[in-house]
């Protein structure tokens, strides 16, 4: 090969490196909208996210495809809503081979792909009795992330504590005021089985001690994946799905240090988040130290709302509902972008976003065409760089018979047992969703329901 020749294939070779930044998704699990301090938690300790919103993208309307864990998992890896793929409820049907997911496309243009943390699409075992349907008991529903184009994988099939996760912790003292709480074992303890465990992507089971926070857990396996991928100069696709603050919440003791004044439960919740945002911290300076920060996109978001009711430690800010609801509370959640290429100033961002909209958006950067199958998100890319304001295709949602449709600022909500009670709220006006417009707005909140059950039709047809 002659030295132009040579010159021009390594120039080719770079603009295509150049073309395919690495990719990071972040989730947390049950976390609210009002659990970080970016969106206004004063209590909180998030210093991390917090450092990732001022160097990047909040957006202040960014939704979980659904109210619960499971279908909003499989919105981020298809593009889809969740009743599209069957994927309705936690715990419920799996990720089909049907399905076309980023971590396989990603696979396919060269990326090193891996899972880490919570799955929760489908079952990671045929033979051992485990979590919430894993065994000869869900054999119908095996669908470990290593069948959907996962290369590494440190994957549980559900929750576990969130600290020594493979261990249950001890409950708060029987007879106690307080109906929950837990404290971290001893390392000394060796406690019960917890019932839940990791597996690689050889489908092994994880037999290591694991007794510290689950989150540190997660990311030392996460961290020398991206090492090694960013060493053989090879783009790298890392889904890292935390499973704080979700119960049973534990945190150590020096993570619950600084909320001393509160129960237990809530420093329990309130020291795993900390403890999470401080793996976020790791993450975000091992991208520097590797020097592929600026060419890497990290999105931060949570699966729902947050668990339990108003006296529950976890925060909806002022929004309407919790975890299971299709008000604002149980879907709108925190949802950051840190791609210092791509975005060079801080802002927020009103722009509606969901994360279906990650596969479309992720074709979009690599100029990949769409696969041939409905898909219910889009390419936020004119929203990144701030070239349009509005959103044009709405968003909906549906969950247990309740069906919740946005176009815009406008919110349609309805119950399909009832489906003449429409609901109808302005959430730039009324974010709160307090006052119900249907009545002053009929033809509005009539035409929005049929569009939101003719989608309901295509949802169901499986398109």
């Amino acid at each position: 090969m002659t030295t132009r020749l040579l010159g021009l294939f390594l120039a080719a070779w770079t603009l295509q490196a150049e073309a395919k930044p690495n990719i990071v998704l972040l989730m947390a699990d049950d976390l609210g909208w009002g659990d970080v301090g970016f969106n206004g938690n004063t209590v909180i300790q998030t210093p991390h996210l917090d450092a990732m919103a001022a160097n990047g993208l909040n957006f202040s309307r960014f939704y979980a495809a659904a109210p619960v864990c499971s279908p909003t998992r499989g919105s981020c890896l298809t593009g889809r809503h969740p009743f599209r793929y069957g994927i309705t409820h936690a715990n419920t049907g799996h990720l089909k081979n049907e399905e076309i997911t980023l971590s396989e496309t990603l696979k396919t243009q060269g990326y090193a792909t891996g899972h880490f943390g919570k799955w929760h699409l489908g079952t990671l075992t045929k033979t051992v009795r485990e979590a919430n349907r894993g065994g000869p008991r869900g054999v119908a529903h095996f669908s470990p992330p290593q069948a959907h184009g996962f290369d590494v994988c440190f994957s549980t099939e559900s929750k576990v504590p969130t600290h020594s996760p493979l261990r249950a912790p001890k409950k708060f003292p029987k007879g106690a005021s307080l109906k929950i709480g837990w404290d971290a074992l001893a390392e000394n303890d060796d406690g019960k089985p917890y019932g839940t465990h990791y597996w690689t992507e050889t489908g092994t089971m994880v037999d290591e001690p694991l007794l510290e926070d689950d989150s540190k857990i997660i990311m030392d396996r996460a961290l020398p994946f991206i090492e090694n991928s960013a060493s053989a100069k090879q783009p790298f696709f890392a889904v890292v799905w935390f499973h704080a603050p979700h119960l049973p919440v534990v945190a150590s003791k020096r993570h619950q240090a600084p909320y001393q004044e509160h129960d237990l439960h809530t420093r329990n919740y309130y020291g795993c988040i900390t403890a999470l945002d401080e793996q976020v911290g790791r993450l975000r300076a091992h991208l520097r130290k590797l020097d592929v920060a600026d060419d890497t996109i990290v999105w931060f978001c949570s699966d729902n709302g947050p668990e339990g009711n108003a006296k529950s430690p976890g925060s909806a800010g002022n929004f309407r509902g919790r975890k299971r609801d299709l008000y604002e509370g149980g879907v709108r959640v925190p949802g950051l972008l840190e791609w210092p290429a791509k975005i060079k100033q801080a802002r927020t961002t009103a722009f509606p976003a969901v994360t279906s909209d990650y596969l479309p958006t992720v074709f979009d950067v690599l100029g990949l065409a769409l696969p041939d199958r409905a898909l219910d998100g889009i390419s936020l890319m004119k929203a990144i760089d701030n070239a349009t304001a509005e959103r044009k295709a709405p968003i909906g949602f549906q969950s247990k018979g309740t069906v919740a449709w946005h176009e815009g600022t406008m919110k349609l909500l309805f119950r399909e047992k009832s489906p003449k009670d429409l609901e109808l709220y302005d959430l730039e006006k009324d974010p709160g969703e307090s006052k119900n417009l249907a009545t002053t707005l009929p033809d509005k909140a009539l035409a929005m329901q049929q569009a939101a059950q003719a989608w309901q039709a295509s949802c169901s047809r499986g398109d």
